[in-house]
């Protein structure tokens, strides 16, 4: 898996820490956790991001272009502290202005101070005085909220500022001899504190650790370096609280792999491929045929004159790119027959179904492999009409994928994929690549499916964003690195994706869990998706104790996708994906695990996991006790369990019980009384829908 982002540790100022087990110990032979960082940095490792260590020399932009994050542990003159004896605790000027500049850019910076920060000789107070930070020369005390019985080992009060939450999982953090910092008035509107002492203590409600943007990066700012050290990590939250720390210093979208221009964008082939299918398109009719005027038994002469024109084009665009893709010859040589089919036949209603079922990206689950496909083909979500597309893919499949769908989450017909490029038919909301949208004589076996990850993941990005800042979320500091990172987060619904769809067939099933040529109430659409995605947020735990740490991303993906973008996108007939969003959200605000109070959404993130989990049972248990109903009782159970948690629409006949449906009828009848929208969005939903209007329509075609 890539890594999250680059930390690098500053050991080259005569700190009193390192990372480094052999350098701690030379610092402090008898007792090395009391010049260790070494857990601190192990824990990073741990959670998916590269330690390195700037071991000596000058801090340049040379060296800080290796890091997200630079850490500036506590530096000390000999006269006080041990140290790593390399260096000078005292920065020069153009050090301190290539800090600066770093953070300026988008860096990660993390600052250490001390109890009497003057008398140690270092440059963190002149460092943390260019971002308007003061660190005072003093020491806290506070007898009443302490630690073990020492004035000195504050226990601080953890905030959780406007819009973000640094703090989120940690409940308690001790500051071991701690200074205060002060904030100026210039900085005041770009800092916020993050801790502070109590009321009672000496100094009073002084802030000792506070967060700041600048620029396009970010700033934290400890008055203590005890409190991460490999003697005091395990204290109370301080694990949970250093990984917060860093992932919110990195997400700045410095870590974030900038998106490539296309070799498509200048070849003349593809562009020629890509502007044919478009010619063809106000050709069409929506079923793929060339149009007719009114009462005419053919296409105009004209009309057929032109799509054999730019059939012309398509098929030499195809023999010409051929090379780029063959492993795909046999597959672009029969879409040039079917080609050429069509325009024999007439232009009648487009077959590709012998090209179709040649194309097997599953055969060549290549990461970064491209695909080249024309198809006439309607797009879910997108042009529903069978028009003519031409879309170039590229596999997604690194090896930690390859590894968990080998041993874990088998799936053979899983490809991942994202856009190289594409005509106008995907220039929409649609984000999958299926079979069954292809036109075609007869229904093709289905080999494989495909999802456009880095369109999920733009989406994803956009509604959350705007939807968090809209309703005042304090985001967790992991949700805002996915936001600010387009790779994170399509590596993310890469796993999300994995393990859902291995859900589908797997567990006590009372029908076909793809649904495949059932008719049923939409509502059994939408459990079914609620359990794989249940499925996948329970999973992902055992996944991030086995070192996937994507896993505890994929757990945010599926609340905020399901809690904000499902329910409010598309329309609101049969919407079963939307229909999972609003019972996860009635769920948890019936639970009192999500609140919407002061025009404030808030989590209770120490209950949320589990209150998904008991969610996951409960859809467990409907689906276990359908296998002894049947058919209709079972679609009624469900019905019920929905109705539980969001309220049918008041003219729904569903509602008034058995006694209104038409149980003496085929099932189909029982069907066709469902409401478009059975299950209408709550005043919650309306607003937010109405009000992200804008956002929502400005994410068709999004890629990232």
């Amino acid at each position: 898996m890539r890594p999250l982002a680059r930390v690098i540790f500053d050991e080259a100022h005569r700190q009193a820490w390192s990372t480094r087990p052999e350098i701690a110990k030379s610092i402090n032979p008898t007792n090395p956790n009391d010049a260790g960082y070494v857990t601190a940095a192990t824990d990073l490792s741990d959670s998916g991001f590269t330690v390195g260590v700037h071991e000596s020399g000058a801090i340049t932009a040379s060296t800080l272009s290796e890091a997200d994050v630079f850490v500036v542990l506590h530096g000390s003159d000999d006269a006080w502290e041990s140290t790593t004896k390399i260096g000078d605790p005292k920065y020069s000027d153009a050090e301190i202005d290539a800090l600066v500049e770093f953070v300026q850019a988008g860096g990660g910076l993390i600052l250490f101070g001390e109890t009497e920060a003057k008398k140690y000789g270092n440059s963190v107070a002149e460092i943390a005085a260019r971002f308007g930070l003061e660190l005072q020369n003093t020491t806290a005390q506070d007898p009443e909220n302490c630690y073990r019985e020492v004035a000195a080992w504050v226990m601080a009060d953890l905030a959780k500022p406007v819009g973000f939450d640094i703090t989120g999982g940690a409940r308690q953090a001790c500051f071991y001899r701690t200074g205060t910092i002060a904030v100026r008035p210039e900085a005041a509107s770009r800092t916020h504190v993050l801790a502070r002492t109590s009321a009672v203590a000496s100094p009073a409600s002084a802030p000792v650790m506070v967060a700041q943007t600048y620029g396009a990066g970010r700033v934290i700012l400890l008055a203590d370096s005890d409190i991460f050290g490999d003697d005091s990590i395990r204290d109370h939250s301080h694990r949970s609280l250093w990984r917060n720390l860093v992932t919110w210093a990195a997400a700045t979208g410095g870590a974030s792999a900038a998106r490539t221009e296309s070799w498509t964008k200048s070849d003349p082939h593809w562009l020629a491929l890509a502007a044919a299918c478009e010619a063809i398109r106000p050709l069409q009719a929506k079923d793929g045929s060339l149009a007719k005027a009114d009462d005419a038994e053919q296409p105009s002469a004209a009309a057929m004159a032109e799509a054999t024109a730019h059939v012309g084009v398509m098929i030499a665009s195809i023999r010409a790119l051929m090379p780029r893709f063959e492993h795909q010859r046999d597959h672009l040589e029969a879409t040039i027959v079917d080609l050429e089919k069509w325009v024999a036949g007439g232009f009648a209603v487009p077959d590709f179904l012998d090209s179709l079922v040649l194309f097997r990206p599953d055969l060549h689950r290549v990461d970064g492999l491209e695909n080249l496909v024309v198809f006439a083909m309607y797009t879910q979500n997108g042009n529903l009409d069978r028009n003519f597309e031409a879309v170039i893919t590229r596999t997604v499949w690194p090896n930690w994928v390859a590894d968990l769908e080998a041993n874990k989450y088998d799936n053979p017909a899983f490809v991942p994929i994202e856009f190289v490029d594409f005509t106008a038919g995907y220039d929409t909301n649609s984000a999958v690549l299926f079979p069954e949208t292809v036109a075609t004589r007869e229904l093709a076996k289905f080999h494989w499916g495909g999802i456009f990850c880095d369109r999920e993941a733009a989406r994803f990005r956009s509604i959350t964003g705007a939807a968090s800042e809209l309703l005042k979320l304090a985001m967790p500091a992991e949700l805002e690195l996915m936001l600010a990172d387009q790779r994170l987060t399509q590596e993310t619904f890469v796993l999300w994706d994995l393990v859902h769809d291995r859900a589908h067939s797997h567990g006590d099933l009372p029908f076909d869990p793809f649904m495949i040529k059932q008719r049923m109430p939409y509502w059994m659409y939408a459990l079914e998706e609620l359990r794989c995605d249940l499925t996948a947020y329970r999973e992902t735990v055992e996944l991030e104790q086995n070192g996937v740490y994507l896993a505890r991303f994929v757990r945010l993906a599926v609340l905020f996708d399901r809690l904000y973008r499902f329910p409010i996108t598309g329309d609101r007939v049969r919407n079963y994906d939307g229909l999972g969003g609003q019972i996860i959200f009635a769920w948890l605000h019936q639970n009192g695990v999500l609140n919407w109070t002061d025009n404030t959404l808030s989590l209770d993130w120490e209950r949320l996991d589990q209150s998904m989990f008991d969610l996951c049972e409960q859809v467990e248990d409907l689906y276990r006790n359908g296998i002894d109903r049947s058919r209709l009782a079972h679609w009624m159970s469900a019905y019920d369990f929905v109705s539980r948690w969001v309220e049918p629409h008041p003219a729904s006949v569903w509602a008034k019980g058995a006694d209104a449906l038409p149980l003496a009828g085929e099932l189909k009848e029982v069907v066709n009384v469902v409401m478009p929208d059975e299950f209408p969005l709550n005043v919650f939903y309306e607003a937010l829908r109405k009000k992200l209007a804008p956002q929502i329509a400005a994410t068709a075609g999004i890629v990232g």
